[in-house]
């Protein structure tokens, strides 16, 4: 998939660095499990060892989002399981790498995914985001995401807002 900007292929391990990069720029709301932890994990290796394994369910699964020019990674953008749905509801999940943010890459990788899902029979997608990330819930705004008013407390994180989208 690719668009002017921006190209998304499959992760591949030599993506490790890159994708710790990732975990490393996270903001300390985020639950600890997904941010490195003070001794380092996950490692490299760890990473590698994910890529290895990686297999997208449901389609497309995640994928590296690279300049299309430069082939430079800026961030990942696709769809994964959703924890509140269903599987016939994927969850919309985009990151990227904070010299990259402010740009439209999220917007413009997430519609690429949206067209990608919609052409692939999904009839609806969700995204669950943090009540802080004001960022995301802008990007979700512009692709026609709606607040279904559920939530998730965290009030060690942040609450969990579940976004929806119609396809169809």
């Amino acid at each position: 998939m690719q668009s002017e900007r921006l190209r998304l292929r499959p992760w591949a391990e030599e993506d490790a660095a890159f994708h710790r990069r990732l975990w490393e720029e996270r903001d300390p709301r985020v639950p600890a499990r997904r941010r490195i932890s003070a001794d380092g994990h996950p490692t490299l290796a760890d990473m590698q060892q994910w890529l290895r394994t990686y297999r997208p369910e449901p389609a497309p699964g995640l994928c590296v989002v690279e300049l299309r020019e430069s082939r430079i990674p800026v961030g990942y953008c696709g769809l994964v399981a959703n924890s509140v749905g269903t599987p016939e509801e994927p969850e919309l999940a985009f990151e990227f790498l904070r010299a990259f943010w402010g740009r439209g890459y999220a917007t413009e990788s997430s519609r690429l995914i949206v067209d990608r899902a919609a052409s692939l029979g999904y009839d609806r997608l969700a995204s669950t985001v943090r009540a802080w990330n004001a960022a995301s819930f802008h990007v979700l705004d512009k692709l026609g995401f709606v607040d279904t008013g559920e939530r998730e407390r965290d009030d060690v994180h942040g609450d969990s807002v579940l976004m929806r989208l119609a396809l169809r």
